[in-house]
């Protein structure tokens, strides 16, 4: 079964073919950050007009890439949400559109569940069940997998997602759009001595989330130097900034792990990608005796190979989940819990 996934959630527009046999044979990317770079942050109306340009082209990119014909897709998967309403609303019109004439069923897929999965897709995939730290764009979430579907939310962030924290502290640095890769490389060159900042619910004894205030510190950090704050110190803030938020998020995976008892662990999202959390995890892994998984660091930001393999896997479970009624809505709000197993 070859499914063609399209995401559109919100600032890249992304298309691939995966078939339950051969695993993934496509997929094309186009960022939008260059665009909004000069926003400070992503304009919706801005990035959906954008996904109306890129969708086409790259579908005829992932088609021609895959040696598939039109014809030979039996199913096409969409990101429904959650996400900017109108980026999602061109995704689901694209796919809906393209499975009425071609007369191939379709399926909304739930943007969250596609990072979830996505390291599934590696070489090296981890078996169910495992512990997944869900770290994508306004979400950080701990979460049981038991299955596709089968998820059990252990905790979450109560404000500030780490993304969120990343982007609007490297906003207080002055350093440029999207925040978390510039601040994490600036990171690099700091002096971890040099400050402490707090580690919000690191002893909470649950596996609840809070970073609204390590911004706050960063913010406060940088009004107590005077308005020319030099690079070091901008490298020694954002190093400790970057060493606060990694240390609580290797600290509740641990606590995760050890409280259900499970031994492999799966990085998930945008953030999945940071290389100071990454040598946080793999030395924590090797002390405490668990594995843990990335997703290629091509799937740790949105895509369309975590749709399409997202669609492939429930289909395959149920394939009548898919429909032949192309009309759609798209939920910008879609809490993961309310996905039913496959």
């Amino acid at each position: 079964m070859i499914v063609l996934g399209v995401e559109s959630s919100c600032d890249e527009t992304g298309l691939a073919l995966y078939d339950t046999e051969r695993g993934l044979l496509s997929h094309a990317l186009h960022s939008q950050v260059a665009m909004h770079e000069e926003y400070g942050g992503v304009v919706p109306e801005l990035a959906s007009r954008d996904h109306i340009r890129r969708a086409l082209p790259l579908l005829a990119q992932v088609l021609e890439r895959g040696k598939v014909a039109k014809s030979d897709i039996d199913a096409i998967a969409y990101t429904q949400g959650p996400g900017l309403a109108g980026a999602l609303l061109v995704g689901s019109s694209v796919a809906c559109s393209l499975a009425l004439a071609l007369d191939k069923p379709v399926l909304g897929v739930h943007h969250l569940e596609g990072h979830l999965l996505s390291p599934l897709l590696a070489s090296d995939p981890p078996q169910f069940p495992f512990i997944a730290l869900l770290v994508s764009g306004g979400h950080t979430q701990l979460m049981r997998v038991d299955g596709v579907g089968r998820y059990t939310l252990l905790g979450e962030t109560l404000d500030d997602a780490a993304g969120e924290a990343f982007d609007k502290s490297a906003k207080l640095l002055g350093l440029g759009y999207p925040g978390g890769p510039a601040i994490s490389r600036l990171a690099e060159f700091g002096d971890p001595a040099a400050y402490t900042l707090p580690r919000p619910m690191l002893h909470s004894k649950d596996f609840n989330f809070s970073f609204s205030g390590l911004k706050t510190a960063v913010l406060t950090q940088v009004k107590n130097h005077p308005a020319n704050i030099c690079e070091q110190d901008k490298a020694n803030i954002a190093r400790a900034f970057v060493d606060a938020i990694v240390d609580v998020l290797t600290a509740k995976c641990v606590s995760a792990l050890r409280h259900t008892g499970l031994k492999r662990l799966v990085i998930a999202g945008g953030v999945g990608a940071n290389a100071q959390l990454r040598a946080s995890l793999n030395a924590a892994a090797e002390k405490k005796k668990f594995r843990v998984f990335y997703p290629e660091l091509e799937f740790c930001t949105d895509n369309g190979a975590m749709i399409a393999f997202a669609g492939a896997l429930r289909l395959k479970a149920n394939p009548s989940a898919a429909q032949h009624d192309y009309s759609f809505n798209v939920r910008p709000r879609w809490p993961l819990e309310e996905l039913e197993a496959a």
